[in-house]
């Protein structure tokens, strides 16, 4: 596989991570390879668990010792060989969540290049406030004269404009909120006296003798809160920390004599939030703070003086507070404000601006504004800052994998991720992409699709080549989608006479962050796609206004204040059904969670084995029975301590992960001769354990619903923890379907993720049998598949951020995808017409 002395593929021989069966797979380098496969199939596991791993652990181990020691390194790929794997990085699809100081101009670096214009372009103040207009002075960091007051003074460098650095507020230190101690919190029922506890942070916090020391201040702690004087609650409040004397009784009614140092309300929260030591310790703490901007610099993170120069007649703070279509629209026509000696430094600024904020636009991150937090970024958007910026660090050699980067991605801002993959290879790399998303797939150079089944039915090679290979390759689930043969539209949908025929749920709005006041009509008892690009306000109009609107309709509470009127006679109850994952512990299962694991303890508790010892149906719970596994106390996993480093978590050698003592092997049921004893029966498949429980009605009945959801492959003792957000969604709405849902409304927010388009149909069979027994259900969506399929469609923009935030079409499928205004409508149109055809042009981004 060499081309003279340059590998041109990585050789992967005899993969077994997770479910992968001995794979032997080639991975063409420099190209953009795409790994496909239904949900489960084992394409993470060869992406992440396999090149991804062993490329950078290579790299780690070409380092020295002393460096390596003070790495997290990654354990050695269950694979017999990786041959000519490059230093690997890897883009995932959920990014760990940046700090409070983090930004979306720091993330992305273009508040460093922003910092750099404001301190060379800028107009600055001189110590006594008289502004310098712009100079080449200042371009060269020259010390200036004030033409007002005569006096010398240097321009702020870049660092004096940094909210990390020596431009912070230094009432917020660059955070731009405040948490202050919220005195009302402390109280929060005024009409308890202090010996009731009215102040709360004495009980919770141990101070208990506090009301004995506070009456030694004059402080009556007999009387309601409310009825005391602003003397006493001052001192309740801010007292001083004074000793006083006190008797306190023991149990026993003997008087014990303590000189006890009196503290405030606040100092006792103080005192605590300083002492937390824990997440538990300081979520008691933070019921009495509360948080806030910043007064001082209303929130900008920036000092006054920080603040104080200005380019073009905005400070710093404006200029972050632009959107990045903005900061795009805005710098150009900087040039023409200055001198003519100054322009040559300010387009060469301006430039290195420009081609990093447009890589982001073309990503469909144009609506951010560069003061946005990076802990409010979804993680589609911040998977798309690292691809960005792993564009401009111009590496080359280097092996990208990329975890479903089309997550949260537009129809329209694929050709832009495509671009930046397409820059990655030109610099010299290799991208290797895990997704779905068959725009993207089709654009790959190679692929290798994985199959055919989930878990278990999983793990092997089916087909790889290029997209007319798998497309004629008899093996392949994909290449039918990848060419347009399959269909696209799957279930029966209304006329557009017959859309509402069911009923209606009306909305009307206020203004709302970036959305307009909007009138909206959703047709009940069927399945609506709510599209539009990122930021184009979908998740403000349903999430943060339509289901808020319902929920106090239905408790009879007051509307949100956004909210003018909500009509949605006969709807009684509202589902969001995110990807959150289920379960907070490696204790809850796919058994525990369908409802099946009680049905086969009482079944295993009734057999004579069982019966003949005494055994009841709580013996044969794992987490408190008699049965559990003694070692791991029925986890299935057990802590190792590692000294100074973190505690690992390994499979419990005792029961190898089954949670239960081998005492529970000997109480079998089911066919056969000899049966299957439980902890055997939760290590199988839903869909192999059907078979064991044909004599058990309600436990087939639910598995096979499992099975009908596409969640066949799961075991049954799989922790509901480690599963996917798509397998989460569809295991959430397993106890929906088989109830009446005409008073039901559902909320699924993006279920398409991590989807293949066979999963999708099984979605989409899902949703129909909700809508069967009268559901009203939502999709928020961008996948094309999902929207060919609904009903009704409201779109959302046409831009997003300011340039969105309006309903722009709305109707059935086939009527938006005429509409000429609608960005959705463009591509939608092309979907229908390219299935319909039963063939897709493979363009290159360039040309769309």
């Amino acid at each position: 596989m060499d081309d003279g002395d340059q590998p041109v593929a990585i050789e992967v021989h005899g993969a077994r991570v997770h479910n992968l069966r001995n794979v032997d797979v080639t991975v063409p380098l420099r190209k953009l390879v795409a790994l496909a496969g239904v949900s489960g199939s084992g394409k993470s596991s060869l992406a992440m668990g396999v090149l991804y791993a062993e490329g950078s652990r290579r790299y780690i181990e070409a380092l020295s010792t002393y460096t390596r020691r003070r790495m997290s390194q990654a354990p050695r790929a269950a694979v017999d060989s990786v041959r000519h794997v490059p230093a690997a990085l890897a883009l995932r699809q959920r990014p760990g969540v940046p700090g409070v100081r983090s930004t979306f101009g720091t993330s992305t670096e273009l508040l460093n290049v922003l910092r750099l214009l404001y301190s060379r372009l800028g107009s600055h103040c001189c110590p006594n406030g008289h502004r310098r207009q712009p100079t080449i002075d200042v371009a060269l960091n020259l010390n200036l004269t004030c033409p007002v007051c005569d006096v010398s003074f240097y321009p702020p460098g870049a660092e004096s404009l940094a909210f990390n650095s020596d431009g912070a507020c230094p009432h917020c230190t660059g955070t731009g909120v405040v948490r202050e101690i919220d005195e009302e919190r402390l109280v929060p029922d005024t009409s308890l006296t202090i010996a009731q506890g009215a102040v709360a942070p004495w009980s919770m916090f141990g101070l208990t003798v506090t009301p004995q020391v506070i009456a030694e201040f004059g402080v009556r702690a007999d009387v309601p809160y409310a009825d005391l004087t602003a003397e006493e609650r001052d001192i309740v409040m801010h007292g001083p920390a004074e000793k006083r004397h006190i008797s306190v009784p023991s149990k026993n009614g003997k008087l014990f004599e303590l000189n006890f140092t009196y503290r405030n309300a606040r100092q006792a929260v103080q005192e605590a939030l300083d002492n937390a030591t824990s997440e538990r310790g300081l979520n008691r703490v933070n019921r009495f703070i509360s948080t806030q901007g910043c007064p001082t610099c209303h929130g900008t993170r920036l000092s006054e003086q920080a603040r104080a120069s200005q380019v073009d007649g905005i400070n710093l703070a404006g200029a972050t507070a632009k959107t990045l279509d903005e900061l795009v629209s805005w710098v150009p026509g900087i040039e023409s404000t200055l001198p003519q000696d100054m322009v040559p430094m300010a387009r060469s600024i301006v430039a290195q601006l420009l081609r990093t904020a447009r890589r982001l636009v073309d990503l469909g991150l144009g609506y951010l504004s560069l003061d946005r937090a990076s802990s409010t970024l979804s993680t589609g958007e911040r998977q798309r800052v690292q691809l960005a910026r792993a564009v401009r660090n111009e590496t080359t050699g280097v092996l990208y994998v990329l975890d479903e980067p089309s997550i949260g991605l537009h129809p329209s801002n694929v050709d832009g991720l495509l671009g930046v993959m397409r820059d990655l290879l030109k610099d010299g790399n290799s991208v290797v992409l895990v997704d779905h998303d068959v725009q993207v797939l089709r654009e790959a150079d190679w692929l290798i699709e994985i199959g055919p089944g989930s878990g278990a039915e999983g793990g092997r090679v089916l087909a790889t080549g290029d997209v007319a290979t798998l497309a004629e390759h008899p093996r392949s689930l994909l290449g039918g989608f990848l060419v347009g043969r399959e269909p696209v539209v799957v279930r029966p949908q209304p006329g557009s006479d017959e859309v509402f025929d069911r009923g209606r749920i009306h909305l009307s709005t206020h203004p709302l962050h970036t959305v307009h006041a909007l009138e909206l009509d959703l047709p009940r008892g069927r399945l609506t796609a709510v599209t539009g690009v990122s930021g184009s306000g979908k998740t403000t109009l349903i999430l943060e206004s339509l289901v808020p609107a319902l929920e106090a309709a239905i408790s009879g509470r007051w509307l949100p204040s956004w909210v003018k009127a909500i009509g949605a006679e006969g709807i009684a109850r509202v589902n969001v059904v995110d990807a959150t994952p289920i379960g907070v512990n490696v204790r809850s299962t796919v058994a525990t969670y369908s409802g099946v694991l009680d049905e086969l303890r009482r079944a295993y508790a009734a057999t004579p084995a069982a019966q003949e010892r005494g055994l009841t149906t709580s013996d044969f719970s794992y987490n408190t029975g008699s049965l559990r596994c003694p070692r791991c106390e029925g986890t299935g996993q057990v802590s190792l301590d590692v000294q100074f480093l973190p505690d690992v978590d390994i499979v419990c050698p005792q029961c190898q992960g089954s949670r239960y003592a081998p005492a529970a092997n000997e109480y079998r049921r089911g066919p056969g001769a000899d049966g299957i004893s439980l902890p055997d029966l939760l290590a199988l498949t839903v869909r192999q354990a059907l078979e064991q429980v044909r004599d058990m009605r309600r436990v087939r009945t639910r598995l096979e619903t499992l099975v009908d959801l596409g969640l066949g492959y799961l075991t049954l003792g799989e922790a509901t923890t480690t599963l996917s957000g798509g397998e989460a969604q569809r295991l959430k709405l397993a106890s929906e379907l088989d109830r009446n849902q005409a008073d039901a409304l559902f909320v699924l927010d993006e279920p398409s993720v991590g989807l293949h388009p066979l999963d999708i149909r099984t979605l989409l069979s899902v949703i129909g049998r909700l809508t069967d027994k009268g559901a009203t259900v939502i999709v928020i969506e961008h996948d094309l598949d999902m929207v060919a399929n609904a009903d009704y469609v409201v779109d959302m923009g046409p831009g997003g951020g300011t340039a969105g935030g309006t309903i722009v079409a709305s109707g059935t499928p086939r009527i938006l995808a005429r509409e000429p205004g609608s960005l959705t409508a463009r591509y939608l149109r092309d979907h229908l017409a390219a299935a319909q055809d039963g063939r897709v042009s493979r363009t290159t981004s360039a040309q769309r």
